[in-house]
């Protein structure tokens, strides 16, 4: 499973989480930083990756266009890097078998 954190997201959550996904990424990182939302989306549609993100934006995008990308929308208020990472996780075999559904386009975490 190959996560892309949003902008919002800490690019420090690519180096904490590496041990659950390797490849795993940032916007940041891929030169994306001040991308759209839709440039991000197309990005993560080619190259395979799951969107992980605090905005509603994806998951908008998600209901007029599908998957893939699929989107991990995170509904946790203001949080830290390393409750993000927590939360993370705690839901790894919840993402394993999200990324293996065919048909989900998103998954909600709380």
């Amino acid at each position: 499973m190959r996560l892309l954190f949003d902008q919002n997201i800490s690019f420090r959550l690519v180096k904490k989480l590496e041990d659950l996904f390797p490849s795993c990424a940032q916007v940041r990182d891929l030169g994306l930083e001040n991308s759209s939302d839709l440039e991000i989306w197309k990005f993560a549609k080619t190259k395979g990756y799951t969107i992980v993100t605090f905005d509603a934006d994806f998951y908008e995008y998600s209901l007029v266009w599908g998957h893939p990308p699929k989107i991990v929308w995170l509904r946790l208020g203001n949080s830290s890097t390393s409750n993000i990472e927590k939360v993370l996780r705690l839901h790894y075999a919840s993402l394993k078998s999200f990324d293996s559904d065919t048909d989900l386009a998103c998954l909600c975490i709380k």
